[in-house]
């Protein structure tokens, strides 16, 4: 049998053999950023319903984002329909909001609350738009007479004072702070509910901080972070399970009347699974588009995680004619694309946010200011200390012990010349200490730039070597 059902299976016979007639288990089954990896779905499914059928009690919970990231799902004729209509079928109980929930538009989020048929939690949206409701911060749900609350929770780390994205897309809503939020609700649900269960997506690293000054909650289900996460903070379990319907959490309750007395943790990979044919048809539905699936041109050689940002960064300053062209690594959404035909659904999951090319005119200077700005970040942590503005001009980013960004040295560039610089418009709009000259918003879309390309200058030569480095203080590079 499989791994979680084994595990599931296990901890039930010990309870009907070992435990009074009033020991209950209940099984939490979750995912997080599933980014509308439909193709996985069928996996899930298989997994749920063998839990269904082993056990009697049981909750299907996501952490957010469940949208952005396949254009099969992103491109349909009401984007992200296709993965609601698939996590409806299911029977998914509860979720909360993730930052690409409001990729497009607050506006239209809240009419896409009602085609959810499960509750949407989130404690930290304060709605004052006649287009978005007013959200419930927590519910209950009731599994063989245990009453369990959720809690939802999104980060407003990154944008600051919002999730990360675009202002526009969060016009008359505010964020107030996520920990304070999940705190006070923890303090009005408690006495309320048998087992609490905080659905967050602030990310595993934020959840750690709060979990290291709050212990009223029985269980934590972590997204944004795209990590795997299995672990105890402060005696609270802690899951994540990493991107993409690539795992599911399994978390197994057990009571004795009302009393929680235990709690087992595991993500389990749904590689383990054969697809459950039901699902397999209706994905595959989803895929049969002619236009999306078409070849519109290919690569000579395969394109890693490196290769693909130093072509965006290119297309950028191609499009733009600029000198330099910069890309940051979170708006590269896929981690490799392989030798041979591209289709256009391959350059939407590539770029699946509707990026423009803003172009403008920057110093090395400003061009240093906004690199180390960046690397220190203390509010997005998720994207600090790592290089995460690739460039078309070679540089080396010099930390200290620390490894606080102290300096840029780029070995082609002029002191105090002004060059003519693209990036993609998420960076010009979002990111802190970017000074420049003439900076403009431009018509051209990044995901047209890339098709483009493809069209015109087919093969394509990826360039996978990296261009830019760490330099750390009396020690070598990384």
């Amino acid at each position: 049998m499989r791994m979680l059902f084994r595990f599931v299976t296990v901890l039930a016979a010990l309870v009907t053999v070992a435990c009074a007639p009033r020991e209950r288990v209940v099984v939490i089954l979750s995912t997080n950023d599933m980014h509308a990896k439909i193709e996985r779905f069928a996996r899930l499914a298989a997994a749920v319903e063998r839990c269904r059928d082993t056990v009697s009690d049981v909750v299907l919970a996501d952490a957010g984002d469940r949208w952005t990231g396949n254009a099969f799902v992103d491109k349909a004729p009401t984007p992200g329909m296709p993965m609601l209509s698939l996590m409806n079928r299911l029977g998914f109980d509860v979720a909360t909001l993730g930052n690409h929930e409001f990729d497009y538009g607050q506006a239209f989020l809240g009419r896409m609350l009602d085609s959810m048929r499960f509750a949407v939690v989130c404690a930290n949206v304060v709605s004052d738009t006649a287009t978005f409701p007013q959200m419930a911060p927590w519910t209950i749900l009731e599994r063989g007479g245990v009453r369990i609350g959720f809690v939802g929770v999104v980060t407003n780390y990154e944008g600051p004072g919002h999730p990360a994205g675009n202002d526009s897309s969060y016009a008359g809503l505010e964020f107030p702070d996520p920990q304070q939020a999940a705190a006070r609700c923890a303090r009005e649900l408690r006495d309320k509910v048998d087992v609490l269960v905080l659905l967050s997506h602030m990310g595993d690293d934020r959840d750690r901080e709060f979990l290291s000054s709050n212990s009223d909650y029985d269980l934590l289900l972590s997204g944004h972070t795209h990590v795997v996460v299995d672990t105890l903070v402060g005696g609270t379990p802690l899951l994540q399970t990493g991107k993409e319907l690539r795992n599911v959490g399994v978390t197994v309750l057990r009571l004795k009347g009302h009393r929680l007395v235990g709690v087992e943790t595991r993500v389990v990979p749904l590689s383990d699974y054969e697809p459950a044919p039901e699902y397999e048809a209706l994905v595959a539905e989803i895929y049969a588009s002619p236009e999306l699936n078409a070849p519109v041109g290919s690569l000579a050689e395969a394109a890693d995680k490196q290769g693909l940002a130093n072509w965006m960064a290119e297309a950028v300053a191609d499009c733009a004619d600029a000198e330099v062209g910069f890309y940051h690594v979170g708006g590269v959404r896929l981690d490799r694309v392989e030798k041979g035909a591209v289709s256009s659904a391959t350059v939407y999951g590539l770029e699946p946010f509707g990026t423009h090319v803003a172009a403008m005119r920057m110093t090395p200077a400003q061009m240093r200011r906004m690199i180390v700005e960046k690397y220190n970040d203390t509010v997005n942590l998720k994207e600090a200390h790592r290089i995460d503005l690739i460039a078309t001009t070679p540089y080396e980013l010099v930390v200290d012990a620390e490894d606080r960004a102290l300096d840029v040295r780029f070995p082609k560039l002029l002191e105090g010349r002004l060059y003519r610089v693209a990036m993609n418009d998420y960076i010009f709009r979002n990111y802190r200490a970017l000074e420049y000259a003439d900076g403009r918003i431009l018509d051209d879309e990044v995901a047209g730039v890339l098709l483009e390309e493809l069209r015109e200058d087919s093969p394509l030569h990826p360039d996978n070597e990296a261009r830019q480095r760490v330099v750390r203080l009396g020690a070598g590079s990384r």
